[in-house]
């Protein structure tokens, strides 16, 4: 599948850090707590200004002066295996391509690519060194959705990127009954208050529920659930370096946490609608050693599902936390594809 597009762009409080998936298991005292009604004001990304459910959307990270949305002209070339941005300064020049990750050229089913370490000074031939660069691209075993994620570890803060995500066909939107999808999830990390950038991995499930809450107002058609679970952080090289972060998190908020939280997200109205966009709000919590609830991230997710049986759903999830010690905040941007699909 090729991207060839203009732009790049708790209510369910789990404790419990990783274990099996969520649904369908027996809740525990440390996993889930009673779930909270929210609002939400149901903000899309920008992208497709007139989306239907028979037809493709397009969604982008929205454009802010701290950096985020900037990434354009995202493309994958199949042919070679290589990757095109623009619009990012110090990533080599437009029409140098990202190159398929040598240390890390996977994150389970998504692949991983690096914009060059040096490019050339145009005049003189001195070599200009570039700045850390990553891309994740994911697109669905159908082919009908997939998305990019670009971050750069190089800024002081976030830094310039982006993240764009698509369906390429259409969905058939149930009415009624309920729906459960399960798969991978991959992200990149990246700091502000220090430069760093680092992977994640994760597993990925969520639940909609196509007949409730009823439309009321003409703004919602539907409820989601969703976790985000056994997540693992890697450093560029392809280390894992889960232990050593929570190790510092423990230092930092006197707690003794053996595993990354679990996200869960916020269920409230507003959050499907009948183009089969999903959006809402999400959070992760920890007890520390004193037995009080630490917010470890909180965030947004957005996807879009796709089919003639509503079979998959495509995302993108964003988490911020402010409890490293060794950073003001790290945000964790995640991508996922993810499927409708009998327990085996």
């Amino acid at each position: 599948m090729k991207f060839n597009v203009a732009g790049l762009m708790l209510c369910t409080f789990l404790v419990g850090c990783g274990g099996t998936a969520p649904f369908g298991e027996d809740a525990t005292g440390d996993d889930v707590a009673d779930p909270e009604i929210i609002e939400s004001n149901r903000e899309v990304p920008p992208g497709t200004t007139q989306p239907e459910a028979g037809a493709t959307i397009f969604r982008k990270e929205p454009l802010s002066e701290e950096g985020n949305g900037f990434a354009e002209s995202v493309s994958y070339n199949a042919d070679d295996d290589t990757f095109f941005v623009d619009n990012l300064p110090f990533d080599g020049s437009d029409d140098t391509p990202y190159i398929r990750g040598r240390a890390v050229g996977s994150l389970g089913p998504y692949a991983v690519y690096e914009a060059v370490d040096q490019y050339p000074d145009t005049d003189t031939g001195a070599r200009i060194n570039q700045f850390t660069h990553r891309a994740i691209y994911g697109v669905s075993r159908s082919g009908q959705t997939e998305f990019a994620i670009v971050r750069s570890g190089a800024y002081v803060n976030y830094g310039f990127g982006g993240f764009v995500y698509e369906r390429n066909g259409s969905v058939n939107l149930p009415t009624t009954g309920q729906a459960l999808y399960n798969g991978k999830g991959a992200g990149l990390r990246d700091y502000t208050g220090r430069g760093g950038l680092e992977y994640s991995t994760s597993d990925v499930q969520i639940a909609v529920d196509f007949g409730d809450f009823n439309e009321q107002t003409g703004q919602y058609e539907g409820a989601v659930d969703g976790f985000v679970f056994n997540r693992r952080i890697f450093d560029t090289t392809g280390t894992e370096i889960t232990q050593d972060i929570l190790s510092r998190i423990n230092a930092g908020n006197n707690s003794s946490l053996q595993a990354v939280p679990n996200i869960v997200f916020r269920i409230g109205p507003n959050a499907l609608d009948p183009n089969g966009e999903i959006v809402g709000t999400l959070g992760s919590r920890f007890a520390n050693n004193s037995d009080q609830a630490v917010t470890f991230e909180e965030g947004n997710y957005y996807g879009i599902i796709s089919g003639d049986n509503a079979e998959e759903i495509v995302g993108i999830i964003v988490a911020e936390s402010t409890v490293d010690p060794s950073a003001d905040g790290v945000r964790d941007t995640i991508g996922f594809t993810i499927y409708r699909e009998a327990n085996q």
